[in-house]
């Protein structure tokens, strides 16, 4: 009686469970998570909308419904402008708390789970694309200023430096928002939460001079990160004296940028794990 010579039984096949190397590479996931975040930003035409026109509409008021009042001499317009860039990076980035904390609680990572990718990107990918179209909406309102009347001395390497401190406050501040939108339970929560941090500039010297302020608040004013950071882009685009604010404002921005990505991911492995 013959024996059927079966073939040999290959390694994968072997007891036990099947362990397959299927992992993408973090810089393949990172850039199609960076990828859907620029698609759905682009798709969600109100929200950029919003995030250019609502600055706009604050520099035109300030400059000709308070300005007059406020620098009677018609140059308030060069005073406000660094503040509104501020502003509008924080109306911009408002959103990525939104939109995180609706990928956390929609089901979404939970699909990503399951994928051979690593779902952390995600928020990587949120990040990138807000400070992408933030960028992009500061170049519009840029734009509108010099239309009002805004004037910057500043030469190449001014602009260079601004530009600079602009994007190191936005990926800072998005960070921040990326991070509340973690620990918000819905959408509406990260909403409102976020928005508490839109009145930072507004206890700044973004709109007037912290000395025209009561002592108390002149305290709070001097000492909280914006202001700093406006007085930076300000020096570097007008030419004011810019002192130790220039290290004071990237310090406050590495501050927040760091305490926030490593709070982000505590708190994303903390509430993928309970899913």
């Amino acid at each position: 009686m013959s024996t059927a010579l079966l073939p040999p039984r290959p390694a994968s096949m072997s007891a036990g469970p099947a362990v397959v190397d299927r992992a993408i590479p973090l810089t393949t996931s990172t850039r199609v998570f960076i990828g859907r975040s620029i698609r759905h930003t682009l798709r969600n035409v109100e929200v950029l909308s919003m995030a250019i026109i609502l600055p706009i509409m604050l520099m035109l008021m300030f400059t000709y419904v308070f300005g007059g009042a406020i620098d009677p001499g018609g140059d308030y317009v060069n005073y406000v402008v660094p503040g509104i860039i501020l502003l509008c990076a924080g109306f911009g980035s408002a959103s990525t708390a939104v939109d995180v904390a609706d990928d956390m609680t929609n089901g979404i990572i939970d699909r990503f789970r399951t994928m051979p990718l690593r779902s952390d990107g995600v928020i990587v990918g949120h990040v990138v694309a807000s400070l992408l179209r933030n960028l992009f909406a500061t170049g519009v309102v840029i734009g509108v200023a010099l239309l009002v009347g805004f004037r910057p001395t500043a030469g190449a390497i001014e602009w260079l430096g601004a530009l600079g401190m602009i994007a190191l406050f936005i990926l800072a501040i998005t960070w921040l928002y990326a991070s509340i939108g973690l620990a918000a339970r819905s959408a509406a929560a990260a909403s409102g939460y976020g928005f508490v941090l839109l009145f930072l500039p507004y206890l700044s010297s973004a709109f007037v001079p912290t000395d025209t302020m009561p002592q108390w608040l002149q305290w709070i004013a001097d000492n909280q990160p914006i202001t700093p950071i406006i007085e930076t882009i300000r020096g570097l685009l007008m030419g004011t004296p810019i002192g130790d604010h220039a290290w004071w404002a990237v310090g406050w921005c590495l501050v927040i940028l760091i305490g926030s990505a490593v709070w982000g991911a505590w708190l994303f492995r903390r509430r993928a794990a309970r899913r």
